[in-house]
């Protein structure tokens, strides 16, 4: 997998494979704006094809991040395609906030991920990864000057943001089917994520979502954290970086990816 045309910030934390333990926790920041939320509820087939949009999800964020020029800029031109259409009544999937606070979720999610399972960062990859991951936005419409300049900018921007969240009725019904999907083959693998996303959330929207928590899951989910650092490092660069090679092997295979007719007329 050449990726020496990739950021290098972008590139380091997007290969590794324990970012992906915080794909839930991602979802539900990014739904629990209340847009954002109904967007997806009318728009998507979150219960009948989880697995189809993962694969979509994934193929943006590593097709945008790993791939070559020409692979980013198809991927992004699909997911502009695809978002156009999402709009209605009090939402519209090309709204500069909306694209600025899913833009926001993946670069916190992958920060507070990649620090608790691998590393700290510096501030100064901290900024770099900031200027790196704003591409997720501005790729489908965000002006640049929107999105946060610096740590302390994001930050100022994100204690803010989270302040006006509020898990509604369109949230509350997605996050059911995030956890519960009609496939049950798919349970234990949801069922985990509900767990590392009720770790990972704060007491107030974990509540909101109905997560159950407890003083005894937050006791294992901190053990879970610390021998995952521990030991997940430790494992040969190949099995870390396995999941951003299979989903770009996939993506390339005949051709490129091609959103099936259930994925456009949902529009994600």
């Amino acid at each position: 997998m050449d990726l020496s045309h990739a950021p290098p910030v972008l590139r380091r934390l997007n290969t590794e494979a324990s970012i992906l333990a915080g794909a839930g926790y991602a979802i539900l920041l990014q739904i629990a704006h209340p847009s954002v939320a109904r967007g997806v509820a009318e728009h998507s087939e979150f219960a009948a094809r989880p697995l189809d949009r993962l694969r979509g999800t994934m193929y943006y964020v590593y097709g945008t991040a790993l791939g070559t020029p020409e692979e980013s800029e198809r991927v992004q031109a699909i997911v502009r395609a695809m978002h156009r259409r999402v709009r209605g009544p009090g939402y519209d999937a090309l709204d500069p906030e909306l694209l600025l606070w899913v833009g926001a979720t993946l670069y916190h999610s992958a920060v507070r991920l990649y620090e608790l399972t691998v590393a700290d960062l510096t501030e100064e990859e901290r900024a770099e990864f900031l200027r790196e991951t704003s591409v997720y936005a501005t790729a489908l419409g965000l002006p640049r000057e929107r999105w946060p300049q610096s740590t302390e900018e994001f930050s100022d921007y994100w204690e803010h943001a989270c302040a006006r969240l509020e898990v509604g009725p369109h949230a509350v019904g997605l996050s059911q089917s995030l956890f519960r999907p009609d496939n049950r083959l798919l349970w234990p693998l949801t069922l985990t994520q509900r767990f590392l996303s009720g770790g990972l959330l704060g007491p107030e929207l974990r509540r909101q979502y109905g997560i159950p928590w407890s003083e005894a899951r937050q006791r294992r989910f901190d053990r879970l954290m610390r021998v995952t650092r521990t030991v997940y490092p430790r494992l040969p660069k190949g099995v870390r970086r396995l999941p951003s090679a299979l989903y770009l092997r996939s993506m390339r295979k005949n051709g490129g990816w091609k959103p099936s007719k259930a994925s456009r007329s949902s529009n994600r």
